[in-house]
């Protein structure tokens, strides 16, 4: 397994990326771009790209959004649109300087719906898209979840976990994470008018204890979805399945994979 860590240049600061790929890549299999939580970061994913990538025999990438992990500070408040402007704004930039042009989004939790953006604004060039964990609506047992958090983060050791991975940034992706969800603004955020112009084939993932959302949302994100979807519940699980049981993740999207490639990309392994 190869590792490579990289910066993305950006009018608004640059963006650490890692990529993984197995001893053998193929070049004519499209990379498996990564979208991070809320809280997320490189970092954070840990063990997974690698398993993934290993798995699936395709280059991993994933990211840090500005203002997390090691890409620069973000400029400001975060926006209450900051979800679209992840693929209206960054996203271009990431495929120019990664030489991307084709795709398979895998977004965690807010993730998921950047995942979702991403596939109905350049279809194109996307392949599949898997959401994990990601909520579809703002709904009141996310807020619950999130009004939670807020209460044990108000200990300093929590603050001081998150700081290890954001630096002198963690009380910005900490403030920007809860009061975004919260502020009455954005409670009529959804997915709902982006999720026809997706035609890729979608796997939905969701663990069935998750704190941050209810299963209503991968069965909303299925039923909208513009292409063909997949919904998979997996039990006992709550909102880091890919850390929880990461066997079963990979395993559930390389199979996901295997069966939902296209017939271009079919027929240039044949």
């Amino acid at each position: 397994m190869d590792t490579q860590d990289m910066f993305i240049n950006t009018d608004q600061g640059r963006l650490f990326a890692r990529l993984w790929q197995p001893g053998s890549p193929r070049v004519d299999k499209a990379p498996i771009l990564l979208f991070h939580d809320s809280l997320g970061c490189v970092a954070l994913w840990r063990t997974f790209p690698a398993a993934l990538s290993q798995a699936t025999g395709r280059t991993v990438i994933a990211y840090d959004r500005l203002g997390f992990g090691k890409s620069a500070p973000h400029p400001g408040r975060q926006r209450q649109d900051f979800i679209h402007r992840e693929a209206d704004k960054t996203f271009p930039m990431l495929c120019q300087q990664l030489h991307m042009d084709q795709f398979i989004a895998f977004g965690h939790s807010v993730g998921g719906g950047m995942a979702v953006h991403c596939a109905a604004r350049f279809p194109e060039a996307c392949r599949a898209v898997i959401t994990e964990s990601a909520q579809a609506f703002v709904e009141e047992r996310t807020l619950n979840g999130i009004r939670d958090a807020r209460a044990a983060f108000a200990q300093s050791a929590n603050v001081a976990r998150l700081e290890r991975y954001h630096g002198d940034k963690a009380q910005w992706v900490l403030d920007a994470w809860i009061d975004t969800w919260l502020s009455p603004e954005f409670s009529d955020w959804s997915l709902e008018e982006v999720l026809p112009h997706v035609h890729s084939p979608l796997l939905a993932i969701h663990g069935d204890q998750d704190e941050y959302g209810s299963v209503r949302n991968p069965e909303f994100i299925c039923q909208h979805a513009g292409g063909q979807s997949t919904l998979k519940v997996l039990p006992g699980l709550r909102h880091v399945p890919h850390r929880e049981d990461e066997g079963a993740v990979v395993e559930l999207v390389a199979g996901f994979l295997e069966t939902a490639l296209d017939e271009s990309e079919r027929a240039s392994m044949q």
